[in-house]
């Protein structure tokens, strides 16, 4: 007998975030998050989000024992604005039973319904910068921090369930002795002169902190023509800035600016965490805060988080300024393997801008739906 309890105090919303643990207990390829912040993510005074969505949290039990997990998600940013009748849901797991998966999925359709939802989709965040994906492929990698992992098992309850393939992703990943710097050394050379702009690297958080709004706006801009895209607030710019800037290098923010220091392009680089996080076991204190900073300083891989382009300046060669400045600080620290982050399948102009490099399909992911 499977029954659902919805989360309410805070003991139910340290369960919802642990669950994982136990069921991914004897993983070697999972990565925890960081307890203490899951629990902000969810906490609606601390996660400016909430302003513009409402999350219901949902625990499975049988027989008393808690065996799966699932936040149903109404963003009305997407429903109100865009009149994009969506139901989202997310940090979505269960054990290996089509019962437990199913009452879970239940839960989730029927709020959707009650909100006169025409379709629920997921697993996906609040936004853009949330997690997303069911993993397909790829279970014998170790995961990243920005990604969710799952069982193998997890499509096969999808589909049961009735929902279809809505977006497909791939993961990749490239070694830096793959990137020839004749690919962009000229190129971005030409642009600079052509297009009257330069690169900006920085040594010090403060540094990049004026430009952080700049760069928010600029994400907005270039993401707006993606699928499921929905626009970071000036309230949720103040939150990431907090949350994300202070915990990347700034060496591994790279922006380019124009005649009138005017934004145009950015990106964003991480080391991969993942192996610090799972020494961590999802605690910053009293040890796991130092797993942390020798990764920032010594990791020899690093992820490509973000990368946006003006949309006046997108096709016109500026990712080249871009990649060479990462060329410079990779060799400098001596990187070894470039990871991607999830990127739609079918975001083929993003797909060639990495092509001279030779990147490796590593892992595939979906969101899937099902019309309520």
């Amino acid at each position: 007998m499977i029954s659902i309890k919805e989360v309410k105090t805070k003991s139910d919303l340290k369960t919802f975030v642990k669950f994982p643990f136990k069921l991914y207990k004897d993983s070697k390829y999972w990565v925890p998050p960081i307890i203490s912040e899951e629990l902000k993510t969810f906490n609606t005074k601390e996660n400016p989000v909430f302003n513009d969505a409402e999350a219901r949290l949902f625990l499975a039990y049988k027989y008393n024992v808690v065996v799966g997990r699932v936040a149903a998600i109404i963003n009305s940013l997407e429903v109100e604005k865009q009149g994009v009748k969506k139901m989202r849901f997310g940090w979505c797991d269960f054990i290996d039973d089509f019962e437990v998966s199913q009452a879970l999925f239940n839960q989730v359709e029927t709020i959707g319904k009650e909100n006169g939802l025409e379709y629920a989709e997921g697993p996906v965040g609040f936004s853009n910068l949330d997690k997303v994906g069911v993993m397909t492929e790829g279970f014998e990698h170790i995961a990243t921090m920005v990604t969710w992992y799952n069982h193998s098992y997890y499509i096969k309850h999808y589909e049961q369930a009735g929902y279809i393939v809505e977006k497909s992703y791939i993961e990749s990943e490239f070694p830096f002795a793959n990137v020839k710097p004749e690919f962009f050394l000229k190129a971005q050379e030409l642009i600079k002169k052509r297009y009257q702009v330069e690169a900006l690297s920085f040594t010090k958080t403060a540094d990049v902190m004026p430009y952080a709004d700049k760069m928010f706006d600029l994400f907005n801009e270039s993401y707006a023509s993606l699928s499921s895209f929905v626009a970071i607030t000036d309230i949720q710019k103040e939150y990431f800035k907090k949350k994300f800037i202070s915990f990347i290098n700034p060496e591994y923010i790279k922006f380019v600016v124009d005649k009138n220091d005017k934004l145009i392009g950015f990106a964003i680089v991480m080391p991969a965490f993942a192996k610090a996080l799972q020494k961590m076991k999802g605690k910053l204190f009293p040890f796991g805060f130092r797993h942390i900073l020798h990764a920032k300083k010594h990791c020899k891989d690093v992820i490509f988080y973000l990368i946006g382009i003006h949309p006046e300046y997108q096709n016109k060669g500026v990712h080249a300024v871009i990649f060479n400045e990462y060329y410079n600080t990779f060799k400098e620290k001596g990187i070894k393997n470039c990871i991607r982050t999830p990127e739609l399948e079918d975001n083929h102009a993003i797909h060639q801008i990495w092509k001279h490099f030779d990147p490796v399909i590593y892992a595939r992911r979906k969101t899937l739906r099902k019309n309520l």
